[in-house]
């Protein structure tokens, strides 16, 4: 069993993914590099709000941030990110499927 420390951290790493605007954002990072104002648009958020939930990905390592000019640029950190959510919605779509349910 690993240790009590880095299951705890764990837990915390996994807490982030427990919100349904960050997994938005996160989603839409998928297709690549965004700035606040494309992310915000998108997804129908405040700037505010969307750079709030960004600083709380990137302190989290999600999410890195990269300055273009007066632009900031966000994009997922590494492809173990894009991993665990490709596999997290690949199994939530076969056990609706499985269940019948197509949403």
């Amino acid at each position: 069993m690993e240790d009590k420390k880095i299951l705890n951290t764990l837990s915390d790493f996994y807490k982030i993914f427990a919100d349904s605007t960050r997994l938005r954002i996160l989603d839409y990072l998928l297709e690549g590099e965004k700035c606040v104002s494309e992310i915000s648009d998108k997804l129908e958020i405040s700037q505010s709000a969307t750079s709030h939930q960004l600083k709380t990905l990137r302190n989290s390592n999600l999410v890195k941030a990269q300055k273009e000019g007066q632009t900031v640029k966000y994009s997922i950190t590494d492809d173990h990110i894009k991993i665990i959510l490709q596999y997290g919605l690949e199994h939530i779509k076969e056990k609706n499927h499985s269940n019948g349910n197509e949403d």
